[in-house]
């Protein structure tokens, strides 16, 4: 019974579920598309979806019922909707990195020919006006006299501000001849262009006021002179721009290197220009469609901005070499930076400045007045920011070819930081200097609506990039200070003077070298670890790789980890350290270069010798505590031993009074006597113990020494006898020649 009872509530939960389901469904649908009005039957469904939900919640029963079923979705549909979404992210990331392209020329596409559609309804449908000569005629007297007032308001007080101008280019190019104060230049031409500014904003409140009071009480007039106040002050400013990059009237202003004709040429014609397309898109062409037509302004438009785009391409192409000619000695006078881009620019300057009237011929056929001022802002905003980038990155450049100087004393201490310093600091903005270029590059793209920066920096790749580009920047900026600090300090202690005077000992510095290089690895590893996961690489599988590959490669190469191990174990002896002087493999040299895997000799021919650690097998390290010299000399038999050894003891006597040799000499020297009989003399051998490396010193003195007090005792030195025979008459004869030499 109660199975019975069950099954009819759990097929009205799932029968009004539905129900209800269906309701919501139609609703998110009706709300999505914006649909008009409501069809009968929804009304219908969300009654009766209403009725079955009540119904539901009424009975205890089909409540919980429905709360359990609610649940069981809940668990049910995360993991469908997990797996939905993983088999989406492939399509999505394919469609925003593959498609994105098509897209958006498609919107293109699509939106040109609404413009066109919407053009030719508004020439069709557009208000035909009839030709009212009584009203026409006056409001054209009220608008040329706003015209006039306007325009001679406005050379008037820039003629009365003439002086001004003259004094701040003088005031810069004054600090230009001199080399000092270079921020005068730039701070004058500023100023002359903020003047500019001025003149033009109080010239349109004048035409404002004017217009206020002289406007014959019609709205009309009053709405033609609103129009050319706009157009002027648009226009005007876009002059001033010009000025401002030719200066025609006051050279000192030029911030460019720029012949006083060449200026005067393109500030004339460009002002002719931008002023004929400005006041013709902007004044002429809405006044022919308000008092005439749509089609007669259209008509209009098309003529003068097809003949102004003619005149202006032939313009262009006409003077293509003389400017690529200019483009070509300024970067001869450029740093080498820039002197690329100029010399680049110099090739495709023609075909940009035609594509430029292009685009805004076709853009004014869409829209007379919305064109020009969207061609006008996209090109002020270029400018200001391919000025703003070429300000940054010549002072960049500027500071990249400067050197930093530390005083002696800093660079006694710490010997390579200066070295460092102007190559680290060079690099840095180099890379700076890059990241400028690209942030003009994304502006220029932003500023021509070709690409919307603003919009990027808002999604997740856009947080992503600028995020990790910061973090990697932080990054390798801490690593080069880290490595900077801690090896100042390392050579710090290594060029470091005792109390005493004298410098640390040789294995300190042998020790402080390896930790140098060891700290080197391990910094750079660090750095380019972190880097590659901030670029959103996971280290982790690399690690085990590189622990795996470690592993193999001992195996692979134990020579090499031989050489490392027996290096760790000579360095914990104290077996040599760098400068010593040692004899390894039969080779006898000066250690001058140890790593953790061989050392470098240097023999007294100059031959360099690089040893692995796991080839020595005996090291014989000569300046280990003292040296000693074993002075051994052989005397002829026929002298007097006691005479011999004292005469050598005087020799020893006189060494340790020798003020050069005295210092050399560690205790007393220990005298052997008699070591040696031979057939021709008898050895004496006397054992002098010295400083490490000095026992070749005294070895040369003590053996001039030795001699001159033999000789000037008349103690010979051992002869050679040479046996000589003869045949006289059959006969032999032998007679003993003496030879004098010393033994062999």
């Amino acid at each position: 019974m109660p199975h019975n009872d069950r099954t009819p509530l759990a097929h009205r939960i799932h029968t009004h579920l539905f129900s209800a389901l269906l309701f919501i469904t139609l609703a998110m649908f009706s709300a999505f598309s914006h649909a008009a009005e409501e069809k009968p039957a929804a009304g219908d469904q969300q009654k009766a979806s209403y009725a079955a939900l009540a119904d539901i919640l009424q009975d205890d029963k089909a409540r919980a019922e429905l709360i359990t079923h609610l649940r069981e979705a809940a668990r049910a549909e995360p993991a469908a909707a997990n797996a939905e979404t993983k088999m989406n992210e492939p399509q999505a990331e394919q469609l925003s990195l593959i498609d994105q392209l098509v897209d958006t020329t498609q919107q293109t596409a699509s939106g040109i020919m609404k413009r066109v559609q919407e053009l030719k309804n508004t020439i069709n449908s557009g208000p035909q006006h009839h030709f009212n000569a009584a009203r026409f005629f006056p409001a054209l007297g009220y608008f040329l006299l706003t015209v006039a007032v306007t325009f001679a308001f406005f050379h008037l007080i820039r003629r009365l501000i003439g002086p001004l101008y003259l004094r701040l280019g003088r005031w810069g190019n004054h600090a230009r001849m001199k080399e000092t104060h270079w921020y005068k230049l730039p701070a004058s031409i500023i100023g002359a262009f903020a003047v500019d500014l001025g003149i033009l904003l109080l010239t349109v409140a004048a035409g404002n006021l004017f217009a206020q009071y002289v406007n014959g009480g019609s709205p009309l007039i009053a709405r033609l002179q609103a129009l050319f106040l706009s157009a002027f002050a648009v226009i005007e400013f876009f002059k001033a721009v010009l000025r401002l990059i030719f200066s025609p009237s006051f050279g000192y202003l030029r911030p460019f290197p720029l012949a006083d004709v060449t200026a005067r040429y393109w500030n004339t014609r460009l002002a002719w220009v931008s002023g004929l397309i400005g006041y013709a898109l902007m004044v002429g062409v809405p006044v022919v469609a308000t008092q005439i037509n749509y089609t007669t302004a259209a008509v209009v438009n098309f003529v003068v901005m097809l003949a102004l785009t003619i005149y202006a391409s032939w313009l262009i192409l006409h003077n293509r070499r003389t400017i690529h000619h200019e483009f070509n000695q300024l970067a001869e006078r450029s740093m080498a930076f820039f002197s690329v881009i100029l010399r680049a620019l110099g090739h495709v300057w023609h075909l940009l400045a035609v594509s430029y009237f292009v685009v805004l011929f076709f853009l004014s056929q869409f829209d007379f007045a919305g064109s020009l001022r969207f061609m006008m802002a996209a090109t002020i905003k270029s400018l200001v920011i391919i000025g703003l980038g070429a300000l940054i990155s010549g002072l960049l450049s500027r500071w990249i070819s400067r050197r930093i100087t530390l005083p002696d004393d800093v660079n006694r201490r710490y010997p390579l930081l200066q070295k460092r310093i102007n190559s680290y600091i060079p690099a840095g903005l180099k890379i700076i200097r890059v990241l400028v270029v690209l942030s003009v590059t994304l502006s220029l793209l932003d500023a021509w609506q070709i690409f919307n920066l603003n919009k990027w920096f808002m999604t997740e790749t856009g947080e992503k990039v600028i995020s990790g580009l910061g973090h990697m920047l932080f990054i390798l900026c801490f690593a080069i200070v880290a490595w900077t600090l801690l090896a100042s300090v390392i050579e710090h202690r290594l060029a470091q003077e005792l109390s005493n005077g004298a410098r640390p000992s040789a294995r300190e510095r042998t020790l402080l070298t390896l930790f140098r290089n060891v700290l080197a690895i391990v910094i750079c590893t660090i750095t380019i670890m972190i880097m590659l996961s901030q670029v959103g690489l996971n280290i982790a599988p690399l690690l085990a790789g590189a622990g795996a590959l470690g592993l193999a490669v001992s195996f692979g190469a134990q020579t090499l980890v031989k050489d490392v191990i027996t290096g760790i174990f000579i360095q914990f002896e104290n077996g040599m350290n760098t400068g010593e002087y040692v004899t390894v493999m039969g080779i006898s040299g000066t250690v001058e270069r140890m790593t953790i895997r061989s050392i470098g000799l240097r023999d007294i021919y100059g031959v360099y010798h690089i040893v692995p650690y796991s080839s020595i097998t005996t090291l014989s390290n000569y300046e280990r505590e003292f040296g000693v010299y074993r002075a051994s000399y052989n005397v002829s038999r026929d002298e007097d031993v006691d005479a011999a050894n004292a005469v050598l003891r005087e020799a020893v006597e006189a060494l340790k009074q020798d003020e050069n040799i005295k210092p050399l000499l560690l205790g007393e020297p220990t005298y052997q006597g008699v070591v040696g009989l031979g057939d021709q003399f008898f050895t004496l051998r006397v054992l002098v113990r010295t400083k490490a490396l000095e026992q070749w010193t005294v070895q040369y003195a003590l053996d001039r020494l030795v001699k001159n007090h033999f000789a000037k005792a008349g103690i010979e030195m051992p002869r050679q006898a040479v046996q000589i025979y003869k045949d006289e008459a059959g006969a032999g004869a032998s007679e003993a020649f003496p030879v004098v030499g010393p033994e062999r």
